[in-house]
């Protein structure tokens, strides 16, 4: 299993947070999650303005086993995607937690993030699936 940043939050859909500046956050989905998947081959993302409410599909990253949604983990307007990974969603299998990030969002609630999991207790989670 790979490292999981200590300054990420998560969802139990495997969505992850970054918390950046002026009340921004960048998500992307789990190591864990593209491994699961595999090999991915194209990424729906939303569109820059959209709003998007916590716990509400937003994205979708289609792999060549199946596709799948992605969970909004706050609530908020798209203020920039990944355009990259529409010519390379593999970006999203090779470094997850970085250049696969898949949208930045402006916080309508940055309370919203304190429900999320910690990374001890997301890797507590992960692990229990994998049982």
């Amino acid at each position: 299993m790979s490292d999981i940043p200590g300054d990420l939050k998560f969802q139990k859909s495997h969505e992850w947070v970054r918390l950046e500046d002026a009340g921004q956050a960048r998500v992307g989905i789990s190591d864990h999650a593209q491994g699961l998947l595999g090999d991915l081959v194209y990424v729906e993302l939303p569109k820059v303005g959209d709003k998007i409410e916590a716990g509400s599909g937003c994205a979708v990253v289609e792999s060549v086993k199946a596709a799948s949604d992605v969970y909004a983990p706050v609530s908020g307007k798209i203020v920039a995607v990944n355009e990259a990974l529409a010519d390379k969603p593999e970006t999203i299998n090779e470094d997850a937690f970085g250049d696969g990030w898949l949208f930045v969002v402006k916080l309508d609630n940055p309370d919203e993030m304190d429900a999320l999991l910690v990374p001890d207790d997301y890797a507590e989670l992960i692990e229990n699936d994998e049982h």
